[in-house]
């Protein structure tokens, strides 16, 4: 007779098996709702692009949005002087220990609640593209974490979607265009700056070849100024 409070313990086999049909489920259903909802992200986008557009009456042609397909998992959208990359990333994640998800009561009451998708919004200046300007620097300016139950929150800059939030936001049109809306309107206010003189007064020879040949001396935003990771949490 088995002994009911020492049930023999399962073999790796089988530890295996289970795994699979949950973990591995989750992670897979985890992935169909974060490509379903980047790919209603790029239909959003290119139609707000497209409404922009329409309600910028004679201006220069060169403050015009535009968008471009990047592919399966990437879209661009340049905003006048600036290019917003949106990128979603083929893999599942887990969150670190200490990270602040683990407090919330959703996730505490199923670990599983925890797996997301990402979908990532970096800030590039047009240039950098332009002059194939490989060593300028962009910004990652929001990641939206997305899970199997489609319940999502923003990290990112100036304040979207709380994570207190997690357990009740779902992710759907109206939020996806909400999230595009606050990343443009950063991107035109997040202005380029001088670096500081100290962090500039010595170029080597072949920057300076580099620079008169096609104007490729390093720039980003914030050049020379340190991008705080607490300064970028929605």
């Amino acid at each position: 007779m088995e002994d009911e409070q020492n049930p023999p313990k399962k073999s790796l086999k089988e530890d295996i098996v289970e795994m699979l049909q949950k973990k591995s489920a989750i992670k897979q259903q985890v992935y169909d709702n974060t490509f379903e909802m980047f790919s209603l992200l790029k239909e959003v986008l290119h139609e707000l692009i497209n409404e922009v557009n329409d309600e910028i009456l004679n201006a220069d042609r060169r403050i015009k949005l535009d968008y471009r397909d990047r592919g399966k998992f990437e879209a661009e959208a340049k905003i006048a002087e600036d290019i917003l990359i949106f990128s979603m990333h083929s893999n599942i994640f887990e969150f670190d220990r200490d990270h602040i998800i683990w407090k919330t009561s959703y996730v505490q009451k199923d670990k599983f609640n925890s797996y997301c998708g990402i979908i990532s919004i970096y800030n590039f200046l047009a240039d950098s593209f332009k002059y194939n300007r490989i060593n300028d620097l962009g910004y990652l300016i929001g990641r939206i974490f997305i899970n199997h139950e489609k319940h999502f929150f923003v990290e990112g800059k100036r304040q979207m979607n709380s994570i207190n939030n997690f357990s009740s936001q779902i992710i759907n049109e109206a939020e996806i265009r909400s999230i595009i809306e606050k990343a443009i309107h950063y991107a035109i206010d997040f202005d380029l700056l001088a670096p500081p003189y100290d962090a500039v007064k010595i170029a080597t020879v072949e920057q300076l070849n580099t620079k008169i040949e096609n104007g490729k001396l390093q720039t980003g935003k914030r050049l020379g100024f340190r991008f705080e990771s607490n300064d970028i949490l929605y």
